[in-house]
């Protein structure tokens, strides 16, 4: 796999990516606040439990698991289980991505409709995951889901552009956003096509991704135009 360190895409309709920033800031005061001690209370709270979700029918009262900090409806964790993470290199390499490629889809779109996007990706990567998972008692947590919409907007948006990647770890690359991006989506794909192994809900990852492609369809601004049309090769 890689990791983004940089695209050379500058903004254009935004002077800066404050939804971006915010939100990084949110996941990673979280993620501090996991560290306190109450993660497991707070993971059983805030998390998507699959079981607990179907129980109360997706937008019905709280489940009450016996591990709950609060009695919360379980659809709010719909949203909140966006902002926890498992360990440090998971929230890391979400941020990374976040870090990347969101200034420019939110420059796309503009800053409120960036956070609802955000928020319907990472709600659609849920959904797909519970509908996969069905009766499952273990939570579901991380911005992976939402993440996954914004590259699949920033690949629809701007897949010409250059972008630096860590690859396996210690090797800095060049390369288009195409070819980076389009291997990250084609392993998802093919990891939902073997069989379930380990604790990465693949199936999030998928549902964040077609959720992202179809929305920024209709979110981004009036004459913004996709695949790079119209733009200098970068």
């Amino acid at each position: 796999m890689f990791i983004p360190l940089y695209d050379k895409n500058a903004l254009t309709y935004v002077r800066f990516q404050y939804v971006t920033i915010l939100l990084i800031a949110a996941c990673c005061a979280v993620f501090f606040l996991q560290a306190t001690g109450l993660e497991q209370r707070a993971v059983a709270t805030f998390a998507v439990i699959p079981r607990e979700l179907l129980f109360v029918n997706w937008i019905g009262g709280a489940a009450n698991g016996p591990n709950d900090v609060l009695p919360i409806p379980e659809s709010y964790t719909l949203v909140s289980y966006m902002f926890f993470h498992g360990d440090l290199v998971h929230l890391i390499g979400n941020m990374m991505f976040l870090w990347v490629f969101g200034d420019n889809v939110e420059d796309a779109v503009g800053h409120i409709k960036y956070l609802i996007f955000y928020i319907l990706c990472g709600i659609a990567a849920a959904a797909a995951h519970v509908l996969i998972s069905g009766n499952s008692p273990n939570p579901l947590i991380g911005a992976s889901g939402a993440v996954s919409g914004v590259i699949a907007a920033y690949l629809m948006l701007h897949p010409r552009v250059s972008v630096w990647v860590l690859a396996f770890k210690f090797l800095p690359l060049q390369i288009s956003a195409a070819i980076a991006l389009g291997f990250w989506i084609a392993l998802q794909i093919f990891m939902v096509m073997t069989p379930q192994v380990g604790p990465v809900a693949w199936w999030a990852h998928i549902g964040g991704l077609v959720a992202g492609a179809i929305l920024i369809l209709f979110f981004r601004r009036p004459g913004v135009p996709l695949f790079d049309r119209g733009s200098p090769s970068s």
